[in-house]
């Protein structure tokens, strides 16, 4: 009786729950072909014309003679500088979808995201005050923690907003989506004001550095830092999937959560904590990307329908390839310079999020 209440408010566009199903399962087989064409065509985009196929023929069958020179450039080429990208491109893009996916499922509401209501400023405030003050106030800290520090510094901030805003939007066990709405942009902008106090009290370095950082880029990406920042956002990624039952029962209320059993406080937490440790992680070594935290899954419900047992998946996949194309299109349109990545999921998701306002206020139908 239980799974079959939990079942009943995911139910989409008339289908039933085998045909929806089987939809979900082709779109998600779909996302996983479409992932690896992606990764394919990250890294054989770029400035250089290095090419990732010599690099896999060498792999696959070994040096071929008259070649090594070519197949030495093109191996530092991308094993060295692509192929960190491509992993840290996929592991941002999908803990920004995922995290999405799951706010959106906690407070009800499709038009939540990490970015819109604040999380992550408060995750680039934890970021800016280690690059400014590391050297410092906080030197004693980044001397303790080593690469951590900056990931850590992340996640605590976003982890912070998210307390603050979950505590100031929800009453007696409701959680009011205008408050939230309201309530994350009053800490965006403190967030972004104590970021600006920070940005003042740099020097022409970091103030270079942060520049770029704040526009969201993937530049950067060495294996030291899938080191420090891919476990965090692995294990928050493989603890998403087991909240789908809790979220999609979460939809009927969280008293009607409750009667099924669900432990409602426990989920909270569990995503809150989840949450701010991949947004945290992710604004550490990426910056700021906005949109795809909202764009992914609303897109996805529109196609499988809100079932978050497959929600969740498909979130990953999609946030990650869109991610890596996003960032081939920064490395290659103004080449041999390179683009932010957050410019390009801005011009690419502002239209869609404007699509979806009008859409939901009945201006357009589409």
């Amino acid at each position: 009786m239980a799974d079959q209440s939990i079942a009943g408010p995911v139910k989409a566009m008339g289908a039933s729950e085998g045909d929806r199903s089987g939809r979900a399962r082709a779109v998600i087989l779909m996302l996983c072909l479409g992932l690896a064409v992606a990764v394919l065509l990250s890294l054989t985009s770029g400035a250089s014309d290095a090419s990732a196929l010599n690099v896999i023929r060498d792999w696959l069958f070994g040096t071929i003679p008259g070649d090594a020179a070519l197949n030495a450039r093109d191996s530092l080429i991308v094993h060295d500088i692509r192929l960190p990208r491509v992993i840290l491109g996929m592991l941002v893009g999908a803990a920004l979808a995922v995290c999405g996916a799951v706010m959106q499922g906690l407070f009800r509401n499709p038009l939540a995201d990490p970015g819109l209501i604040g999380v992550s400023a408060g995750s680039s405030l934890g970021a800016v005050a280690i690059i400014v003050l590391g050297g410092t106030m906080l030197a004693p800290v980044t001397a303790l923690l080593g690469t951590l520090a900056l990931p850590l510094a992340a996640f605590f901030g976003a982890l912070a907003t998210t307390l603050v805003l979950y505590q100031v939007a929800t009453r007696r066990g409701q959680t009011s989506v205008a408050t939230m709405l309201l309530a994350g942009i009053a800490l965006a902008a403190l967030a972004m004001a104590l970021t600006g106090i920070l940005i003042f009290m740099a020097d022409d370095r970091q103030l270079r550095d942060l520049t770029f950082w704040s526009l969201g880029s993937l530049g950067g990406a060495t294996w030291a830092k899938i080191a420090s920042v891919g476990p965090i956002i692995v294990l928050a990624l493989a603890a998403m999937p087991f909240l789908a039952r809790g979220l999609n029962a979460l939809a009927l209320g969280e008293a009607a959560a409750g009667h099924l059993g669900i432990p409602v406080q426990r989920l909270k937490y569990t995503a809150i904590i989840g949450v701010s440790a991949a947004v945290g992680a992710s604004v550490a070594v990426s910056g700021g990307i906005g949109f795809v935290g909202i764009v992914v899954p609303h897109l996805l419900r529109l196609l499988i329908g809100p079932d978050n047992r497959y929600l969740l998946p498909a979130s990953a996949l999609l946030g990650a390839s869109l991610l890596m194309l996003a960032d081939a299109v920064a490395r290659t349109i103004v080449a041999p310079a390179e683009l932010p990545i957050g410019i390009v999921t801005a011009v690419a998701g502002a239209p869609f999020f404007l699509w979806i306002l009008l859409r939901k206020r009945g201006v357009i139908d589409l």
